[in-house]
């Protein structure tokens, strides 16, 4: 049996014409999706050598293999990154100003390289002196999802605070995807950062955070309210974290006025609204655990049917 593919691709075009949601067919393309996450897997490459490969790379072959690999991230960054220019440019910038931006964003980002690394090195470490579960570094790197998360972070912050249109969000929504963990790639994070098992949490764009911070999962670092909309837009809406500040698991740090104190810790599920002072421990207060014995279970359930 046919099905009626002309009807459907009619009421298809239809719906492109009244709602849009398609891409600039007759002009400038958008940065492909596809593309920019093939550029961030390489982009571990690069930062990780051997780690993210899928073969071993000899010492002998890494100067060769590096330079080939910089080569093709550069020539396809600044591909994604021109189409993202002439697309979202401040002034609708022309073809030939946009090529020229993007070619040097795409130079002093790849320049940052050394420097990410070294911040990463801070990462790893912290993740390692802070899970006891960690046997070393190496499965820190290979194993552990933060590291992807963070590291997919911190390069997608570099490119986000040169100006770079949309990349970035699509560089770290596509690490949200693979590890669960949330950061907007405006979000400002200090060294030696570690999430323990890094699922849930949620960093958003104007987030400030310390030097040896440590949360775990499910943390929420979020806006007051978004009901304004467009209009919160370039305004400080999420927590600070002062530096040795331990968060634990499914607790949400709420505004862009909330600083927690230098030193403090939020226990879990804490809901906090303001601001607290350094060297602060935050708990919940009047939850009750009962324990039932098991003749008392069946006792209650037999009362309540």
């Amino acid at each position: 049996m046919n099905y009626p593919v002309t009807e459907m691709t009619q009421a298809l075009l239809g719906s492109y014409r009244r709602h849009g949601g398609i891409n600039h067919l007759d002009g400038v393309n958008l940065p492909s999706r596809a593309r920019v996450e093939d550029i961030t897997k390489d982009l571990l490459r690069l930062v990780f050598p051997g780690f993210f490969d899928d073969r071993i790379i000899h010492s002998s072959e890494l100067p060769a293999e590096t330079a080939l690999l910089l080569d093709s991230v550069a020539g396809r960054l600044e591909d994604e990154l021109d189409k993202a220019f002439q697309s979202f440019g401040a002034s609708g910038e022309k073809a030939k100003d946009a090529r020229r931006t993007a070619h040097s964003l795409v130079s002093e980002f790849l320049r940052q390289l050394p420097q990410v690394r070294e911040m990463l090195q801070t990462d790893v470490e912290a993740a390692f002196q802070g899970d006891p579960a960690a046997r070393n570094r190496e499965e820190v790197i290979l194993a552990y999802p933060f590291i992807e998360a963070i590291t997919v972070h911190r390069l997608a912050h570099e490119l986000h605070g040169r100006n770079a249109p949309l990349l970035p969000r699509i560089m770290s929504e596509w690490a949200h995807s693979r590890t669960g963990m949330d950061i907007h790639p405006g979000a400002r994070i200090g060294s030696h950062f570690f999430v323990d098992h890094c699922t849930g949490t949620v960093i958003g764009e104007t987030a400030e955070i310390g030097n040896h911070v440590k949360l775990y999962q499910g943390v929420g670092l979020v806006a007051r309210s978004l009901a304004a909309g467009q209009a919160l837009r370039g305004q400080k809406r999420h927590p600070t974290l002062e530096d040795r500040v331990t968060i634990y698991a499914n607790a949400t740090i709420v505004g862009g006025d909330t600083v927690i104190g230098a030193g403090s810790t939020v226990g879990a599920n804490v809901f906090l609204m303001h601001s607290i002072p350094p060297e602060s421990l935050v708990l919940m207060e009047d939850i009750k655990v009962r324990v039932m014995p098991k003749r008392e279970r069946i006792v209650a359930v037999d009362y309540q049917i």
